[in-house]
């Protein structure tokens, strides 16, 4: 097969690559320059559109409403956008081998891409139960959600299995999330994680304990503690029943798996320098091979703030990376300098009527307060997090824009708190005072 040849390749199609092509709009691309390569059949979107709107009843989000960039308010850039700048998409088309040296890469069908500056923005994939080996875990209607495809499946298999019983695995992001969506199609949900309460990777116990009260009264099971170890399937091959560890077998028409993701590295292993489980990259996210870079979860990047390396999933660093990486290429072209990527860690979450929230670091001591009753139907609450005797990060439930600009703040500016307590009774005060 013919060789194609691009000046800059972008390898992966997602929420990342968007964003880097739109930087690249704006620096300046030739027709025919830059090409986009997607194992996914649609151009770039906004991937957390999949877990929420893309599965409600009523007022769906579908494509083309939810391509990059609009999740960030920005202008959305359907196919035709891509066209008018003579930016190649090419879509369908999984890439099996990378060689950086020869600057190559092959897809699974054989055709070769060469290119100049690469960036990596393969994204994560999602953990599957049958990677383990959990018996019946290829049964009918397990269902992981990652990729258009993914929702897609859901969706069907929601609609047919109207008013019926899910078990929603793993209490984590998606698995809220999801539990929320399922919620809201009328299905009788179970959600079961092994930890002592949900989100354990950034809920403190007295977060979790409001979520978890909340989805509770929304008719959500919450079964902590334990996990699923099977599947029982009928003779469809449809999934019946989870068994879980502790002897349980609760019944399930859908199982949804959210589990965890690992990032998509496996194309350059040996070939980059890796560290914490990503492509290690410097503050412009060029890796230790010349004239690659790596965005988006896959990077392990210098976080500024903390003097520390960190990789980080999270689609607010995909967009901020992506960006970032691209003005560096453009910067370097010209013999010109930008700053160093100063990333302040965000994450958010949308589900029923809630909306937090979150800035900064969640490590050292915890200061939880509340600016309403925890019954009413706005509820209002955060938590700060206090180290070596300043504010490192900050969580907030049903802020207002002022109000969330006001804990990031803060988490940036690292204030002082010498009295724990007056910092409780003051709460979200003592950020929009800073």
């Amino acid at each position: 097969m013919a060789e194609k040849t691009f000046k800059y390749v972008i390898v992966g199609g997602g929420v990342a690559a968007g964003y880097a092509a739109r930087e690249f709009g704006k620096q300046g691309v030739k027709p025919g320059e830059l090409a986009i390569i997607s194992k996914e059949a649609v151009a770039p979107y906004e991937r957390p559109a999949l877990s929420k709107a893309y599965l409600f009843p009523e007022g769906t989000a579908r494509l083309p409403g939810f391509h990059v960039c609009v999740g960030s308010g920005g202008e959305r850039l359907a196919p035709e956008w891509y066209k008018e700048k003579g930016i190649e998409l090419i879509l369908s088309t999984e890439i099996v081998e990378a060689d950086l040296a020869t600057k190559t890469l092959t897809s699974a069908a054989g055709e070769a891409f060469k290119y100049q500056i690469l960036i990596i923005a393969t994204g994560s994939t999602v953990v599957k139960l049958s990677d383990f080996g959990v018996q019946g875990a290829d049964a009918k209607n397990i269902f992981y959600l990652r990729e258009i495809d993914d929702a897609d499946k859901l969706v069907e298999g929601i609609k047919a299995k109207k008013n019926g019983k899910a078990v929603v695995v793993g209490g984590g992001y998606i698995g809220l999330e999801l539990s929320a969506a399922l919620r809201i199609n009328n299905i009788d949900v179970s959600m079961v994680y092994p930890e002592p309460w949900c989100m354990p990777r950034l809920f403190t116990a007295d977060i979790a304990a409001f979520y978890e009260g909340y989805y509770a009264n929304k008719g959500v099971k919450i079964i902590k503690g334990t996990f699923a170890v099977g599947f029982n399937a009928d003779s469809n091959g449809e999934v019946k029943e989870v068994k879980l560890k502790d002897g349980r077998v609760l019944e399930a028409d859908i199982v949804v798996v959210g589990v965890g993701a690992i990032p998509l590295t496996t194309l350059f292993k040996g070939q980059v320098a890796e560290d914490k489980g990503g492509i290690k990259t410097d503050a412009f996210f060029r890796t230790s091979v010349p004239d690659v870079y790596a965005v988006g979860d896959v990077a392990t990047f210098p976080l500024k703030l903390y003097n520390e390396l960190r990789r980080v999933e999270h689609v607010d660093h995909a967009r901020k990376s992506a960006e970032q990486a691209v003005k560096a290429i453009k910067s370097s072209e010209e013999g010109e300098t930008i700053d160093e990527y100063d990333y302040l860690p965000y994450f958010y979450s949308r589900a029923f009527d809630l909306s937090w929230q979150f800035y900064g670091d969640n490590v050292g001591d915890t200061v939880l307060f509340r600016d309403s009753d925890q019954k009413s139907p706005k509820p209002k609450f955060g938590s700060y997090w206090i180290k070596d005797g300043k504010v490192v990060g900050a969580f907030l439930e049903g802020g207002s824009p002022d109000e969330n600009k006001a804990i990031a703040k803060v988490a940036r500016v690292q204030p002082s708190v010498q009295n724990l307590d007056l910092l409780t009774k003051e709460g979200l005060s003592f950020a929009c005072k800073i």
